[in-house]
């Protein structure tokens, strides 16, 4: 698996899509069109919303699988853009049970997040606006559609007329016979890629096969265990990765948690290690940090050792990413954040309070690293040669430092947008491989 660790946006597009090389099968477990995976590749940039990244690979099968919601139409369009650019390399196929995200329900996300913020601003969340959270809504209210109810037109035409019944009260809806047409002249192109899915999983288990369920957003954003209400509308852990591909976790043999050297945020909600200033602004223009889905600026702040501490034991990580280190090079130093000091003076090193307000209130305490030279290009060669032991003495501390610190050994280190940008480190006698934690603070 591979698991997002912070608050999404971590690169784990590039990570699922090193990953893939030595797969035979890619499921996206969860999330929509709301989540965008930018991968570079020798043909050019590809941001993937609802496929995924191993169709970017010859002899790889890759699944949307059925804990996603679907965009039919904007899905047509990006498979259609990945065949006209010669990128859709290898297989597609679409869980029926995956759900369908309407355009009516891209309606309701603005309308909802309009709401929040005229009765309160604070309130509002800042969502992408691609209608995840009705779709989700839908799906627990049972009002929803599925992936296989397009392609039964009778069925359609009922689904849809109960659901516009219920969502009566939204403005500007489009004549529920026009969406008829349209989703039935899509669900025509989309309907020899749609299949039960998880018979292709268990089998290709069952072979001996490999499965790499790519995950969206991030373990910080979970509905459950993230900085509710600002979170998404799914379970982007590896818990909710299992229930979003239909496999079981005895399968389970590695969960890898994505990191950014540092941490960004899109939309509201706490981030105790955001920097509002020079440095922020820095990170923003230099990582490039803005919204692959929505071009919006990212909030930029420091690597977040709590976060990850307790994005670890919540989906059990048996190895982590480090992605762009690079965007700190040249730095004099980099600043950890290490502990939270709560309003009441207590200290926080692995949890996060039920309360958002509280986690905007706490106050990082940080580790101030010696930082590590500018990743020029005689640099990157002198790694793709030599490996990692050809990493920077003080970037390897850096790592170093994170792996005791959050209990968990670093495995992959990527140092810039390309693929070949990517080092794996040899973590076979580390002792935190597939062992305990770090131990939990009292």
């Amino acid at each position: 698996m591979v698991v997002g660790a912070q608050f999404g946006d971590e690169a784990k597009g590039k990570i699922s899509d090193f990953l893939s090389a030595d797969f035979r099968y890619v499921v996206r477990t969860g999330g929509g069109p709301n989540a965008g995976h930018s991968v570079h590749i020798p043909e050019g940039k590809v941001v993937l919303h609802q496929v995924s990244c191993g169709v970017l690979r010859p002899k790889v099968l890759g699944v949307s699988g059925p804990g996603m919601v679907l965009q039919p139409i904007t899905l047509d369009a990006e498979i259609a853009e990945l065949e006209r650019r010669g990128l859709l390399k290898g297989e597609l196929v679409i869980s029926d049970r995956a759900h369908v995200l309407l355009p009516i329900h891209e309606l309701e996300d603005a309308w909802e997040d309009e709401l929040r913020g005229r009765l309160n601003p604070e309130a509002a969340l800042g969502t992408t606006r691609t209608g995840i959270g009705p779709a989700y809504s839908d799906r627990a209210a049972r009002f929803g559609l599925r992936m296989a109810d397009l392609l039964r037109p009778a069925l359609l035409r009922e689904r849809l007329d109960l659901l516009y019944a219920r969502k009566a009260h939204l403005p500007n809806l489009p004549p529920v016979a026009e969406l008829v047409g349209r989703l039935s002249e899509v669900a025509g192109r989309l309907a020899p890629r749609v299949q039960s899915t998880e018979p292709i999983l268990w089998k290709a288990l069952e072979a001996g096969e490999s499965v790499l369920l790519e995950g969206a957003q991030s373990a910080l954003l979970d509905l459950d265990f993230g900085t509710y209400p600002f979170v998404t509308s799914s379970h982007p852990t590896s818990a909710g990765a299992l229930v979003g591909s239909g496999l079981p976790p005895t399968e389970v043999e590695s969960v890898i948690g994505v990191a950014k050297a540092y941490t960004t945020r899109v939309g509201a909600g706490p981030f105790p290690t955001e920097d509002s200033g020079e440095d922020g602004e820095f990170l923003r223009r230099v990582g490039g940090e803005r919204g692959a889905t929505t071009g919006r600026p990212r909030r930029c702040g420091w690597l977040d050792l709590v976060h990850l501490r307790y994005a670890a034991r919540l989906n059990g990580f048996t190895s982590l990413a480090i992605t762009k280190v690079d965007v700190l090079g040249g730095r004099d130093e980099v600043p950890v954040g290490a502990q939270y000091v709560m309003p009441d003076g207590s200290t926080v090193r692995d949890i996060l309070p039920a309360h958002a307000d509280e986690l905007a209130r706490a106050q990082p305490v940080y580790e101030r690293l010696e930082g590590w030279p500018e990743f020029h290009e005689r640099l990157k060669e002198r790694i793709r040669r030599d490996g990692a032991s050809a990493l920077p003495s003080p970037l390897r501390g850096f790592l170093d430092l994170i792996a005791q610190e959050v209990g968990v050994p670093v495995e992959i280190v990527s140092y810039g947008p390309q693929r070949g940008d990517t080092v794996r480190l040899d973590i076979s006698g580390h002792p935190g491989r597939r062992g305990p934690l770090a131990r939990w603070s009292s």
